[in-house]
């Protein structure tokens, strides 16, 4: 298996918009893929943007040091496109030598990067140059294994797909759950007309349209079942937390090692995935007042952007503490929240179905361009109406969606990990089997 440049197998493409043919427009992300663009276009001469058509690359090759990587993705899903003319577009040259899905994977190496980030050039962010990029060198096997691999990992691919497909149905489900019987009241109920349990079995139904008896609530501004309080948040936290950051490397006195979440890593975990996750080293004091626990709820309070808001959140779990396996934390810029015993799910719950409906928009202020979260003020505001019995009851069948949730997401990160290690192995030419 020879070894060929890159400049060798690639030729660059300069097609503009000039017809304004083409209105479609993406971005290219950190993560090498391409996405709707949120730019301000207006004013703007789309004439000049680059056309970008099915199999082709784009890439940024600015401030590859300063990210440690190289965004560069394939064009996949769409026929053609349109994007700045700030990216360099290119193509195989020729697809009997290189597939462009075989040299994606290439590029999809941390190795790769890795090696970028070594050629970028140009003080602290750090620029590649494209004739650097073109000089960098990659494997090029027959067209056949190449088709096998890129099979491999297609295969490894799809089935992460659809498992995040059915996480996906499962958080719906949970979601759903919650609001049938916390916001529209209708909780399994056994009514009284029913004459109770039938060959053993209790003969339930929706409490508010079974004519459960229902009594208005002035705090909340409408019924709720009778003999069902109601508190805000603020009253079923027990405590919150700053977070910490410490240090990169052991310094002094700051020795404890730890996992950091950052806002960031919110939806990572959220996919049971600990990957990224940065290790941090922090004060023993520090360890024992901010080391997260099983129930605690990790809050941005800090970040976001136009289209998303401050306040993402991720439910400390046992399933989870179990498979991090480490001391856990947050940044400073997240918070930690303590909920009364029992109420953890129903607490993250009420978060995220308000956080999902835009209303952490409106608990946002900002400080020198950074949004912040209002969070003393928005758990205040959120009121939930609540009956023990029924919250313990709720926990049985949430956990059962959640177990499952967990089980699906682990099975993802173990595949994630083999997607890798296939990638590792392209340098030598090995495969990898995904049973």
């Amino acid at each position: 298996m020879s070894y060929r440049r890159i400049g060798d197998l690639i030729q660059l493409v300069d097609q503009r918009n000039k017809d304004l043919a083409i209105t479609h427009l993406v971005g290219l992300t950190i993560n090498k893929k391409f996405i709707p663009s949120v730019a301000n276009t207006i004013g703007t001469d789309m004439a000049n943007y680059k056309l970008i058509r099915k199999n082709q690359f784009a890439c940024s090759t600015m401030q590859v040091r300063r990210d440690k990587k190289i965004p560069i993705a394939l064009l996949k899903e769409l026929d053609i496109a349109i994007i700045s003319q700030a990216y360099p577009v290119f193509e195989v040259i020729d697809e009997n030598l290189i597939l462009p899905d075989y040299l994606m994977l290439w590029f999809s190496r941390s190795e790769f990067d890795r090696e970028a980030c070594f050629h970028a050039v140009g003080g602290v962010r750090g620029s590649l140059e494209w004739e650097d990029f073109c000089g960098m060198q990659l494997p090029v096997p027959s067209i056949e294994e190449q088709r096998q691999i890129v099979a491999q990992y297609q295969s490894i691919a799809n089935k992460i797909k659809v498992n995040e497909q059915i996480c996906e149905k499962l958080e719906a489900a949970a979601q759903a759950l919650y609001k049938h019987w916390f916001v529209d009241f209708e909780f399994p109920y056994s009514p009284p007309s029913e004459g109770g349990a039938q060959d053993g079995v209790a003969i339930e139904k929706p409490y508010k349209s079974s004519g459960g008896k229902m009594v208005w609530n002035e705090e909340l501004g409408k019924e709720i079942p009778e003999g069902w309080e109601v508190s805000s948040l603020t009253e079923i936290t027990e405590d919150t937390i700053g977070g910490d950051w410490g240090k990169e490397v052991p310094e002094g006195n700051y020795t404890s090692e730890v996992l950091c979440i950052r806002g960031t890593d919110i939806p990572t975990l959220n996919r049971s995935d600990k990957n990224g996750i940065p290790q941090r080293y922090i004060l023993e004091k520090n360890l024992k007042s901010r080391k997260l626990t099983e129930g605690n709820i990790v809050v941005e309070i800090s970040g976001g952007s136009p289209t998303q808001a401050t306040g993402r959140t991720v439910l400390i779990d046992k399933s989870l503490t179990k498979f991090i396996n480490k001391d856990l934390i947050c940044s400073n810029f997240c918070r930690v929240i303590s909920v009364k015993t029992s109420f953890e799910n129903v607490y993250h719950l009420e978060l995220k179905r308000n956080y999902n409906n835009g209303l952490f928009f409106t608990y946002e202020n900002s400080s020198n361009g950074v949004k912040n979260l209002a969070l003393n003020d928005l758990l205040s505001d959120l009121k939930i109406a609540y009956n023990n019995t029924i919250v313990n009851k709720f926990d049985k069948h949430f956990s059962i969606l959640s177990r499952q949730k967990f089980i699906i997401n682990n099975q993802n990160y173990y595949l994630l990990q083999l997607q890798s290690l296939l990638l590792s192995r392209l340098a030598v030419g090995e495969a990898v089997e995904a049973s």
